[in-house]
């Protein structure tokens, strides 16, 4: 073989390589990967009772609004009787609609996700029937509540995709720098939603259909995909016939994951 062809056919390799080991990298590692090529900080923020992981852009600008991202729910089983062990996304959506953001933003990772399943507390009851749960929210609460104090933002702008929008919408009520919550094709009847689909009640989870309507300080925004088979906008306008200063956009082209991310900046700056 030529040194031509050797070279070619060692390139070849490498990438053969490459792929292989992407194949078998965990979503946590592939998470990980994919922030730190995006110039994402990592940070470790302490909730109540979870540890959670985080990653930040732009923090050091000046800006007194900071921007929080919510992922979704990612993987809670792999089959309908069977749990996964690591629940963190295969498909990262919220990490992408932050990377299309500027300014002062963080996602703000859930309990058990993003990092291997080492602490006792979690369970896969975090992640499957009460991953909406009271002790989900607070700690998530609780870790935004810390980066806050230490970074002194003023206002707060919840940004959720799928079941982020979910947790987003949960938190906005014990956050009271919130000025906005933005949801992206989020389940937020989680009983209407679970019973369309025939999954089992979330039981121990919020609703957020049934709680208090926030502060009328707070401007709230769902975008719902008018192709969505998961969340179809009717899940969203169950949730606004109780919340009728929800404002519910819904989207006739789009579904569950096209095209959020793609249009993302667009939707931000409306």
């Amino acid at each position: 073989m030529s040194a031509a062809g050797e070279r070619l056919a060692s390139s070849h390799w490498i990438a053969l390589v490459v792929v292989v080991l992407a194949a078998c990298a965990t979503p946590t590692e592939r998470i990980h990967e994919r922030a730190a090529t995006l110039g994402f900080e990592r940070i470790n923020l302490a909730g109540a009772p979870f540890e959670h992981v985080a990653f930040a852009a732009g923090t050091a600008r000046g800006s007194t609004t900071l921007h929080v991202y919510v992922e979704h729910d990612g993987t809670p089983w792999i089959e309908p009787t069977r749990f996964a062990d690591d629940p963190t996304p295969r498909t990262p959506v919220a990490l992408e609609l932050m990377a299309r953001d500027t300014g002062p933003r963080l996602l703000l990772g859930r309990p058990c996700y993003f990092e291997p399943q080492n602490e006792p507390r979690c369970t896969p009851l975090m992640w499957t029937h009460r991953r909406y749960s009271p002790e989900v929210v607070g700690s998530m609460v609780a870790a935004l509540r810390g980066f806050l104090k230490a970074r002194r933002y003023e206002r707060v702008v919840l940004i959720g995709y799928s079941g982020g929008g979910t947790l987003a919408w949960l938190m906005a009520a014990d956050v009271p720098e919130t000025v906005e919550v933005v949801t992206l094709a989020a389940n937020l009847d989680v009983d209407y939603w679970a019973k369309l689909h025939g999954y089992s009640a979330l039981v121990g989870s919020l609703n957020p259909a049934l709680q208090p309507a926030l502060p009328r300080a707070v401007t709230q925004i769902h975008y719902a995909g008018g192709r969505d088979d998961n969340v179809p906008p009717a899940v969203v306008t169950s949730f606004a016939r109780q919340h009728p200063a929800a404002r519910v956009v819904v989207i006739d082209e789009f579904d569950h994951r096209c095209c959020w991310v793609e249009r993302w900046p667009q939707l931000l700056d409306k």
